[in-house]
């Protein structure tokens, strides 16, 4: 059962399990999908539209598959514990495994975007790219490149309009 949210209401719960542990980025090209755990992501009103940020890195599977598919699922695993999966998404690469399988997570089909939702978990936003940005490290602080980018392994912003968002039980 699916209940339609303000995704005003849930922001701070999004922003907040993104800094305690991070949340599942899953997207699919054509029949291959993959999750990705993010800990790193913006929320907020762009160009008149609710826009969820979030970054991928070059070297991951993920970055292929957001390429061709031009949109993306957000699941929040809130008030759970879902640590051994974030964990799973995060270390493993979906180029060696089926992280669904992996994890016991099931794939439910989007409300408006391809890419399935973690049925197992209660929070989702359903996001459409309409904007991307490679970073430009010129244009990061030294300490930050000191810090985060060690290797030349920078990121790939992706603007997505939230175009669902809502609960389920």
């Amino acid at each position: 059962m699916r209940k339609e949210i303000n995704y005003n209401d849930y922001a701070e719960e999004l922003i907040t399990q993104l800094t305690k542990g991070g949340v599942f980025l899953t997207v699919k090209d054509q029949e291959k999908a993959n999750i990705m755990t993010i800990g790193w992501g913006t929320f907020g009103w762009i160009w008149n539209k609710p826009i969820l940020m979030v970054m991928v890195r070059y070297s991951r599977h993920t970055y292929g598959l957001l390429e061709n598919a031009g949109e993306f699922t957000v699941s929040v695993p809130l008030k759970q514990n879902r640590t051994k999966e974030l964990l799973i998404c995060g270390q493993q690469s979906g180029r060696e495994i089926d992280k669904f399988q992996t994890c016991g997570f099931t794939p439910e089909k989007g409300q408006a975007v391809t890419t399935p939702v973690i049925k197992e978990c209660p929070l989702h936003f359903e996001c459409r790219v309409v904007y991307q940005q490679a970073m430009e490290p010129g244009q990061l602080s030294k300490e930050f490149r000191a810090k985060w980018y060690k290797t030349p392994d920078y990121h790939v912003l992706y603007y997505g309009e939230i175009v669902a968002a809502y609960l389920t039980e």
